[in-house]
């Protein structure tokens, strides 16, 4: 039986870190067509999300948490503007570097995960229940 509520552990571990991933995304999503505000500004910057794999000392399991958030540092998207008030002298303003396709992606790869996990925690209760209801 502590085995079962082991997994039940890291699988909760895994919901809380895909959980902040599907934060990050909807962040990105949002901010997606926010541009720069003045000329040569610089608009909302993707976000993306580590893990790390990390020793929980109480139970001496090994679970899985978010690393960093840190600042994608690809270049910025440039549209053609020349009325916007952020425009450079070509008539350029720096937009998001969010590709909303690769957002999508990430968001069906975190729910995906998030499904993954909450089945490992709904087996476990399972396996669970039925070992009780043999003990009886």
């Amino acid at each position: 039986m502590d085995d079962l509520l082991k997994s039940s552990l890291i699988a909760v571990s895994g919901l809380k870190a895909q959980a902040e991933r599907l934060r990050v995304v909807a962040e990105n999503l949002a901010n997606a067509d926010s541009v720069a505000q003045t000329p040569n500004g610089t608009p909302y910057r993707r976000k993306v999300v580590t893990f790390k794999d990390e020793l929980d000392r109480s139970t001496g399991l090994n679970a899985v948490e978010v690393d960093k958030v840190l600042p994608d540092n690809s270049p910025f998207q440039r549209r053609y503007d020349p009325k916007h008030p952020a425009a450079d002298k070509d008539g350029y303003v720096l937009a998001p570097n969010v590709n909303v396709l690769v957002e999508m992606m990430d968001m069906r790869e975190a729910q995906r995960s998030y499904e993954a996990n909450l089945n490992v925690i709904s087996t476990s209760r399972t396996l669970l229940t039925r070992t009780v209801d043999l003990l009886k």
